[in-house]
């Protein structure tokens, strides 16, 4: 019993130490913010305390895989055994690529469950089901903070919109949270920094279209209580619709592709926000989805987003915008990437390609580390570009002159 207080008192004060370290840093960052002089500082972030109480262990204790999977997040956000402290390892039956994959597959799923987890219970966003009232089908959701769709409530409202793949939601890459942790890979970082920034925060989902019944099945049974009642009541009403559904993949209404999830919650969602300046961080394919609804939604988008930062975005100006000299015009002025590059992080990194607008270099020569790399240049994109958006309008109102005067006066 002793040594169990001993311990416990141990943790709560390495929680204080962390949490006290954390204010005095946020407390210089600020500072300096304030002055206007010196580097933007890397604050450790307020979740990751907390994830020792929601653990990546925890959460698998409750799935099939416990022996196969004994990892957990350490106190860097870096996945590690929690026997041998080492990196994920994909060969764990020897040269079986079937075994392995399934194994990896199964993490994948796990993770993509957790890191819903944090969403909710560490960032307080709330899961949104599309459509509403759909609650007897396979349906899709995102995640948004409390006062994300309140028009009385004036502030910025970032959208996240993620790179095509396996992940869902709160996910830049899979890869990168496998391999170099949370803090790379998910979106929790930029949700913090956003949150903190007093923005609003819609966390897009565009990957999840269908249902694999196949894929059910397997996973029938993986997660039981800590997937939370909601998710359970999904998983149960999917299960319920595959017996009566011979094919393999049932699509999900209104989010059966990225580019309709996009434009579903764009209509029904963003668009209904009139007092918010809205801004968008896209990734990879999401960069492509993002062009895709500047089309369909020309002066919606024009009149409604005032910033895009693109990382490494797949999309192609000639193909999707065409000669349309409005758009052109709108996305040179409102539109920045940050591509791959051996270059450092800002420099300018424009090719023959792509030059329609500021690109410069992500700081990192890897796809599933732009958005990690680029963070904090970004933000201070946004920050400026909000500034020249207020600037822009204030510019506009007439200023009277000698000349203006006479000649009203001679009128």
């Amino acid at each position: 019993m002793k040594c169990k207080k001993k311990k416990k008192k141990k943790h709560n004060a390495e929680v204080i130490g962390r949490r006290r370290l954390w204010l005095e840093l946020e407390f210089v960052r600020l500072l300096l913010q304030y002055l206007g002089t010196g580097p933007v500082l890397e604050t450790p972030s307020l979740w990751l305390p907390v994830t020792q109480e929601l653990s990546f262990q925890k959460f698998l204790e409750q799935s099939d895989f416990l022996e196969e999977l004994k990892y957990d997040f350490n106190e860097k956000a870096e996945l590690r055994h929690t026997e041998t402290q080492r990196p994920f390892v994909f060969n764990y039956y020897k040269n079986v690529l079937e075994r392995n994959s399934k194994r990896y597959q199964a993490l994948g799923h796990l993770l993509a469950q957790y890191i819903y987890e944090l969403l909710e219970k560490v960032c307080k966003l709330q899961k949104v089901y599309i459509p509403p009232e759909a609650d007897k089908e396979p349906r899709s959701f995102f995640f948004m903070s409390e006062k994300a769709l309140l028009t009385s409530h004036r502030s910025i409202l970032l959208v996240l919109l993620q790179d095509h793949g396996v992940f869902r939601a709160g996910q830049w890459s899979q890869q990168a949270i496998i391999h170099h942790g949370l803090q790379h890979g998910s979106q929790i970082p930029c949700i913090q920094m956003a949150l903190q920034a007093h923005y609003d925060v819609i966390v897009l989902n565009p990957n999840d279209n269908f249902v694999d019944l196949k894929m059910e099945k397997e996973w029938k049974g993986l997660l039981t209580q800590n997937i939370g009642s909601s998710s359970l009541k999904m998983v149960q009403a999917e299960n319920v619709l595959s017996l009566q559904q011979p094919l393999q993949y049932i699509p999900k209404r209104c989010s059966n592709t990225p580019e309709e999830h996009m434009a579903y919650i764009w209509d029904y969602f963003i668009s209904k926000t009139e007092s918010k300046d809205v801004a968008f961080i896209v990734h990879g394919y999401g960069g492509l989805v993002f062009m895709d609804l500047l089309v369909r939604r020309k002066w919606e988008v024009m009149n409604k987003v005032y910033a895009v930062a693109l990382i490494d975005s797949d999309h192609h100006v000639g193909h999707q915008l065409g000669s349309d000299v409005q758009l052109l015009a709108w996305i040179k002025h409102h539109c920045r990437e940050w591509v791959t590059s051996p270059k450092p992080l800002d420099k300018p990194a424009a090719t023959v390609l792509k030059k329609e607008f500021p690109i410069v270099s992500a700081g990192t020569e890897e796809h599933n580390l732009a958005p990690s790399s680029s963070l904090q240049s970004i933000f201070k994109y946004l920050k400026k570009a909000l500034k020249a958006k207020t600037t822009i309008n204030f510019s506009r109102v007439p200023v009277v002159t000698r000349s203006s005067t006479k000649r009203k006066q001679s009128a």
